[in-house]
């Protein structure tokens, strides 16, 4: 699985929400300055490429829709964050928002009790 551009990511999001969507549709979602209709239709295309993407044909329009579930993604990007980061240790990435404040100690103590409950 390759790794995504901000750009790519953010339209995923867009279509996982959507689940099917033509590119206007897409560009009418986006926050912020919208990339012009014929750049977002070749990241969009892109993204087929890197088969993150598929497409239904409607003559010569063309509806969007994920093949990479959000869960499969997200699983996929925190591996390799663990690994190229983290020395592939959970407990070093836990350690590391701990210190940066980023997770409580009432988080950490529900992540704790999750772990406990699953056994």
């Amino acid at each position: 699985m390759q790794r995504l551009t901000n750009k790519e990511e953010e339209i995923m999001k867009i279509l996982w929400r959507l689940e099917k969507a033509f590119v206007k549709e897409i560009r009418a979602e986006l926050k912020g300055d919208k990339p012009h209709y014929n750049t977002l239709s070749t990241i969009v295309r892109n993204l087929e490429e890197k088969n993150y993407v598929s497409h239904e044909a409607f003559g010569n329009t063309h509806r969007y829709y994920p093949l990479v579930t959000k869960e499969n993604y997200r699983k996929h990007f925190i591996s390799n964050t663990l690994v190229d980061y983290y020395d592939n240790s959970y407990k070093s990435m836990v350690s590391f928002f701990a210190r940066e404040q980023k997770i409580s100690i009432d988080e950490l103590k529900e992540i704790i009790e999750l772990i406990e409950k699953k056994d």
